[in-house]
């Protein structure tokens, strides 16, 4: 009989795996697995007391372990993280390896499996961008009023529901009941399963919590919502990162990679998708996977940090309006040199093939694979996407210090050779005559004619492969002092389509209304071929930006909400974020950093917003947002040092 793997969860002392049946039907499976970790001590003979006293308590076996460094004696130990941990604190000496790897990968490294699959899939089928699920999936709708907290408005699978709270949630567990979906995809469900507990959503009526978290990530705050996880089911929050990037196959497509549950899949971030891709890599291996490094970063001297701690390079553009560039763009730059240089903690200056590179190898075949596919099927921009931020992250987990399979000289190296490239590259287009007009990290912007000539130059010398695509024209954007900024510009590509980075238009915290005027304008841009037709289209332009300027006191409040991520819970001065979170707090609504609020601006010199129900705001203030989204779009015509009447 067919069977596909739904999901995976601990369970008890044990792991369960729901299965659908080829007759539609989805069971569990229950398996009973002991969990283990390992333990080595450098001298064994200082800590007799201390093993005597665990092998009383719990199974223990001597055994030979493997380690990406090579293979150490030591003892697997039946017991969890806690007893683990008081080993640690007993002995500081001790190596501890396996203590917090997730129980189903464990179990599914053992039995070669993996979710969101055919029981009888090759774990290397992984790595496959067509897969075939036959899952059944309910796309819910919810709308409401967020201090109440009240259900307001829904809809199933595109039909809207009317009617109060009660009678909604009926339709909806009643389009459960019917349906009896294996995946249901739900706007923002993760605020509101807290508040509804819909016990339809579960196949025993019972959830595991995921509790939330707040983290940094690059200097900033993150946070992550409570989560209610259905037994039996996939529930994913649509407003979630990875299914926002990477829809519903993205989101699958994560949990078959890296051996978790779609439903944590969905929650948790690329960088915690990679390295949980590396642990489940790690166990099928047999290699053990640390708890705590112990490849610390060793001191260096001023000399050696001068030399090894710089980031990427950057050539700083000249503002101002330019056509017929070229954009070449390394595919996945530094997964890419990972791979390619054998770059891993146990490779760095010895022979044989590095665990980090053999494990991100098939990774990033796969990407260059999806990266292709999507170009003639957009279904496959999800799959891609998610791949992309899963490589994107994998550097930065290389230098990360608590990254089980980072080590910050790696890091340092990937550096140094995606410099040494880029360097290369803008040399290379130098002396086939090409005019570099901006470079950054893993992409060149330039001028000339053989484009051909130049790519195959780049891919052959550097061994990296690269796409290019062409502007007809582009407006590289400038900073306050008026120098060249680093990732703002707006070009017209020679497929017809506007590429927009880093102009108001793409940010989150900027009001609907402003951005409008700015789409509206971009798709007025779009017909221009050349500059000297972007230039005629510049009082149709100026018109677009005078009506919104006109109109902006009869636009409804809703439109000018802003959305801002706060740094932290509490502000020393008072800001237009500060008071948000105290209009929230009298909301009965408690603000941790990393969460995302919402309000008007009332008044801006008084710093005065309103977080609901919005009947008014600051006219001035909303005014000059449209001024500045206006000047980066009027600014081609200062640069063109030309002028309309």
């Amino acid at each position: 009989m067919e069977m596909w793997i739904l999901d995976c969860a601990p369970s008890g002392r044990g792991i369960d795996l729901w299965i659908k049946k080829e007759n539609g039907k989805v069971v569990r499976r229950s398996f009973r697995f002991e969990n283990y970790f390992f333990l080595h001590f450098p001298d064994r003979a200082l800590h007799v007391e201390l093993l005597e006293a665990l092998e009383t308590r719990y199974k223990v076996e001597e055994c030979t372990f493997k380690t990406i460094y090579g293979e150490i004696e030591g003892y697997r130990i039946y017991a969890g993280r806690k007893v683990a941990e008081m080993i640690e604190r007993q002995a500081k000496d001790a190596k501890l390896f396996n203590v917090d790897v997730r129980l189903e990968q464990k179990f599914m490294a053992r039995k070669r499996i993996f979710p969101c699959s055919h029981v009888l899939e090759d774990v290397s089928e992984r790595f496959e961008a067509d897969f075939d699920l036959p899952f059944e999936v309910l796309r819910v709708g919810v709308k409401g009023d967020v201090f109440k907290p009240e259900v307001e408005e829904m809809s199933i699978n595109g039909k809207r529901i009317e009617g109060s709270e009660k009678e909604l949630l009926e339709e909806l567990s009643g389009a459960m009941e019917d349906m009896n979906p294996d995946i249901v995809v739900m706007e923002d469900a993760d605020f509101w399963m807290q508040h509804l507990g819909l016990k339809a959503m579960s196949r025993t009526g019972r959830f595991r919590k995921l509790s939330q978290k707040v983290y940094w990530s690059y200097g900033r705050a993150r946070y992550r919502k409570q989560a209610l996880i259905p037994e039996g089911r996939v529930l994913i929050d649509s407003n979630s990162f990875n299914f926002r990037e990477g829809g519903l196959r993205g989101v699958l497509l994560a949990s078959r990679i890296s051996a978790i549950s779609p439903n944590h899949a969905s929650r948790i971030t690329p960088g915690s998708l990679i390295s949980l891709y590396e642990v489940f890599e790690a166990l099928m291996r047999g290699i053990a996977v640390p708890f705590r490094k112990s490849d610390a970063e060793r001191v260096k001297s001023i000399e050696e940090l001068r030399f090894s701690d710089r980031g990427g390079m950057i050539f700083q553009p000249e503002p101002g309006i330019y056509e017929n560039v070229w954009q070449l763009d390394f595919t996945s730059m530094y997964p890419s040199i990972i791979v390619k240089h054998n770059l891993s903690p146990e490779s760095i200056g010895k022979e044989g093939r590095g665990f980090l590179a053999e494990v991100l190898e098939p990774l990033l075949r796969l990407r260059i694979k999806t990266k292709s596919l999507k170009r003639k099927d957009s279904r496959y921009a999800g799959v891609d996407s998610i791949l992309k931020w899963m490589l994107v992250t994998c550097f930065g987990y290389t230098g990360y210090r608590n990254a089980k399979f980072g080590r910050i000289e790696v890091h340092e190296e990937i550096n140094r050779i995606g410099r040494e490239i880029l360097i290369k590259t803008k040399e290379i287009a130098e002396e086939l005559g090409f005019k570099v007009l901006h470079g950054i990290v893993d992409c060149l912007w330039v001028r000339g004619e053989d484009i051909g000539s130049f790519q195959a130059r780049v891919e052959e010398e550097t061994g990296l492969l690269t796409e290019v695509e062409k502007f007809d024209w582009i407006v590289f954007l400038p900073m306050k002092d008026g120098s060249g900024a680093y990732n703002r510009y707006y070009g017209r590509l020679s497929s017809g389509e506007m590429k927009l980075r880093g102009v108001m238009a793409r940010r989150r915290d900027v009001p609907e209304y402003v951005k409008r005027m700015q789409r509206e304008c971009f798709d007025v841009m779009k017909r221009a071929r050349s500059a000297g037709e972007l230039l005629r289209l510049f009082p149709e332009l100026r018109r677009i930006y005078e009506r919104y300027a006109e109109n902006i006191r009869r636009a409804r409040p809703e439109e000018m909400i802003i959305r801002k991520v706060v740094g932290k819970a509490e502000y020393g001065k008072k800001l237009l974020e500060s008071s948000a979170i105290r209009e929230y707090r009298k909301a009965g609504i408690e603000i941790k950093p990393g969460m995302v609020v919402e309000y008007v601006v009332a008044d801006s010199k008084r710093k005065v917003v309103s977080v609901r129900n919005h009947s008014y705001f600051d006219v001035r203030y909303y005014r000059k947002l449209l001024d500045k989204a206006w000047e980066e779009l009027s600014w081609f015509l200062k640069s063109s040092h030309q002028e309309f009447d």
